[in-house]
C-alpha cells in the first residue's frame, strides 16, 4: 500500500469536529482571522491572549494542537513552550508557532524547545490549513496506534489467563491419569489382556504423557511470561536433584525397553540455582530424549564441571536434529513427532532455554541426524 493510499484512508475518518485547537496570539484581529479558517474547517476553538492564559487553558481545555504565536508581551512563545513542555499534562500536545521570524537560529531554538512546526506572518490560509490538518492526522494516528496497543495488551492478558486456567485446571486430572495407565501398562501383562488391548493402553498411556507434560509446561510459560514466576535461588547439591528426576523417568522408558544411564559418581556438585526450574529442564530433556529415542537405546545423563558453570547432559542415540533446525530449535517452537509417533509442541525446548537463563546458566544442543541429540543446561556454581 502507498504512502498516498494510507493517507486517503486516514483522511476519510478524521472527524475534525473531534478535535480542539487553541489558538494564542495577543493580537485580536490575527485571533479572529485564524479563529474564522479553523471553524470553517469544523475544528473545535478555544483562543487565548497570551503565554500565562494559554498555560491555563491547555490543562483545562486539553486541546489536540496549539497555534502560538511567538512574541507576545506576558511570556513568549518559546518560553510558554518550554514549560508546556516539562508539565506532564501538556507535554504531548502539538505546537505550532506563528512567527514573523525567519532567522534559522530562532527556527532552530522553536524546533529545539519543543515545535512541531512553524507558519511564518503573514501565513497562506491553504497552507495554514494543511498544516493544521497534517498534525491533527498525527494526533488521530497516534491515538489508533494507542488503543490498537491498549486492545492488543487486553487481548494477550485474557489469553495468558485462559492458558493459565486450562493449564492448572487440567493438570492434575491429567497427572492422576497418567499415573494409573503407568501402572497398568506396567503391572498388566500383554498376554492377559491381549495385544489390541494392550496396544491401545500403551497409546493411551503415552498420550496421556504428552498430555500432562504439555500443561505443566503451558502453565509455567504463561507465568513466566506474565511475570508470576518467582525465581527462588538457593545452594542445591546436583547429587540430590538428578538422581530424582531420573528415576521418575525410569518406569517412562521401560514402556518404550529404553534404559536411563546416570552417569555421575563424583563428590557433591553444589550450584546456585532455582530448584523447580532445574527439575523442569532436566524433565524436559529426559522427556524428549525418551520420545526420540527408539525401543532398546540407551539414554546417558551426564554431569561435568566447565569453568563457573556445572553442566548437565542428556545423550540419546535417536533421531537426531537437521542442520536447519539447531539454530533455531530453542526459539521455533515446531511440531514435532517421536519414534512412536508421539507429538512434541516445540514448547518445552523454550520453557528449558527461558528457564536456564533467569538462573543465570544457558542451554546447548549437539546433533547429528540419524545419530542422536544431546542436550545440555549450564548452570551456576555455588560461590
Amino acid at each position: 500500500m502507498s504512502d498516498t493510499t494510507r493517507n486517503v484512508g486516514l483522511d476519510s475518518v478524521i472527524d475534525k469536529s473531534e478535535f480542539k485547537v487553541l489558538i494564542v496570539d495577543d493580537v485580536v484581529s490575527n485571533v479572529l482571522l485564524l479563529k474564522i479558517l479553523l471553524t470553517n474547517e469544523k475544528y473545535q476553538i478555544c483562543t487565548a491572549s497570551g503565554g500565562n492564559m494559554c498555560i491555563e487553558m491547555a490543562k483545562t481545555e486539553k486541546p489536540d494542537l496549539i497555534l502560538l504565536d511567538v512574541m507576545m508581551p506576558d511570556i513568549n512563545g518559546f518560553d510558554t513552550a518550554t514549560i508546556l513542555k516539562k508539565d506532564p499534562e501538556t507535554a504531548d500536545i502539538p505546537i505550532i508557532f506563528l512567527t514573523a521570524l525567519n532567522n534559522p537560529s530562532d527556527l532552530v531554538h522553536g524546533f529545539k524547545v519543543g515545535a512541531s512546526d512553524f507558519l511564518t506572518k503573514p501565513f497562506n490560509k491553504e497552507e495554514l490549513v494543511v498544516r493544521v490538518f497534517h498534525q491533527i492526522k498525527l494526533v488521530a494516528a497516534t491515538r489508533i496506534i494507542e488503543k490498537q496497543n491498549s486492545d492488543l495488551r487486553a487481548t494477550i492478558k485474557n489469553r495468558d489467563k485462559m492458558y493459565s486456567v486450562i493449564a492448572h485446571d487440567l493438570r492434575s486430572p491429567m497427572a492422576s491419569i497418567r499415573m494409573v495407565l503407568n501402572l497398568v501398562v506396567n503391572a498388566v501383562p500383554k498376554d492377559v489382556i491381549g495385544p489390541e488391548l494392550f496396544e491401545l493402553l500403551d497409546k493411551a498411556n503415552k498420550e496421556s504423557e504428552d498430555c500432562h507434560d504439555l500443561l505443566d509446561n503451558l502453565l509455567k510459560w504463561t507465568k513466566s511470561q506474565t511475570g508470576r514466576l518467582n525465581v527462588v535461588l538457593q545452594d542445591l547439591d546436583l547429587n540430590d536433584i538428578v538422581p530424582g528426576v531420573v528415576e521418575i523417568f525410569e518406569m517412562i522408558a521401560m514402556t518404550k525397553k529404553i534404559k536411563l544411564d546416570y552417569k555421575w559418581k563424583g563428590e557433591p556438585l553444589m550450584v546456585r540455582a532455582d530448584n523447580d526450574m532445574l527439575k523442569t529442564v532436566m524433565r524436559n530433556f529426559l522427556s524428549n530424549a525418551i520420545k526420540f529415542s527408539p525401543e532398546d537405546s540407551t539414554i546417558e545423563i551426564l554431569m561435568s564441571q566447565e569453568d563457573e558453570f556445572a553442566k548437565i547432559s542428556v545423550r540419546d542415540h535417536g533421531v537426531g536434529i537437521a542442520p536447519d533446525r539447531i539454530d533455531t530449535i530453542f526459539r521455533k517452537g515446531d511440531t514435532t513427532y517421536g519414534t512412536d509417533g508421539e507429538e512434541g509442541s516445540g514448547l518445552g525446548l523454550q520453557l528449558c532455554a527461558d528457564f536456564a537463563r533467569k538462573i543465570g546458566g544457558d542451554v546447548t544442543v549437539e546433533s547429528v541426524l540419524g545419530e542422536g541429540s544431546t542436550f545440555s543446561i549450564l548452570v551456576p556454581l555455588k560461590k
